[in-house]
């Protein structure tokens, strides 16, 4: 419901705004990006809406591309920012309503034993899945959900999110400018954009050293 709330302020707001301005689609865009890229307030709005995300439902990838797109390779730091605050967020969220229902006094059964090895190593297995690129919000939401300890939480997705955020915010910002896309002058900067492919692959080859690793033991 509070998504729904939120989504119709927002979608009745652009309305409103564009109708009042007589501004098409593509205006519109080429308006928020000169307001987000103009003004000090850009990138705290655009952190402030990223940690707000998990409410609204909105893919991160998404948000991760625009940083890139919208403020270039400083938005590495923004885009940091937002996603930890969001993460915690959605961990929040996740850890309020999981309550009691995964309690210890079921640790004879199979799952209990296999969320306990999990509560055990949180900072290794929350790192993992940053580093496979989970599903961004998934691994939010079940890591409260299973009280897996906060600060291990936390300290994984700083360190496992950097190189997906780092690759993404890159990809992001090698597609040129937004008037560029709007005139259809669509290019891509190689090297940026291998920079980003490659933090990827970097990033999955170190997930599956550390799962050999921890199956070795």
């Amino acid at each position: 419901m509070v998504a729904l709330l939120l989504w119709a302020v927002i979608v009745g707001g652009y309305y409103l705004y564009s109708r009042q301005n007589e501004l098409t689609i593509a205006g519109s865009l080429t308006k928020l990006a000169e307001v987000m890229t103009s003004s000090l307030y850009g990138p705290l709005f655009y952190i402030l809406l990223y940690a707000l995300r998990p409410l609204l439902f909105f893919p991160a990838t998404i948000l991760t591309l625009m940083g890139g797109f919208l403020f270039g390779p400083i938005g590495i730091i923004y885009t940091v920012i937002g996603s930890n605050a969001s993460a915690m967020a959605a961990y929040t969220v996740g850890r309020y309503f999981g309550g009691d229902l995964l309690s210890d006094d079921e640790n004879s059964s199979g799952l209990q034993k296999y969320i306990g090895r999990m509560r055990e190593n949180s900072f290794e297995t929350v790192l993992i899945m940053r580093l496979i690129f989970l599903p961004y919000d998934l691994v939010n939401y079940a890591a409260g959900f299973l009280q897996i300890n906060w600060k291990a939480f936390l300290a994984a997705t700083a360190i496992g999110s950097i190189p997906g955020t780092i690759s993404f915010v890159l990809l992001g910002a090698s597609f040129g400018t937004l008037d560029e896309l709007l005139s259809g002058d669509i290019h891509v900067e190689p090297i940026t954009f291998i920079s980003s492919i490659a933090l990827i692959a970097i990033s999955i080859g170190i997930s599956q050293y550390m799962k050999r690793r921890e199956g070795a033991r």
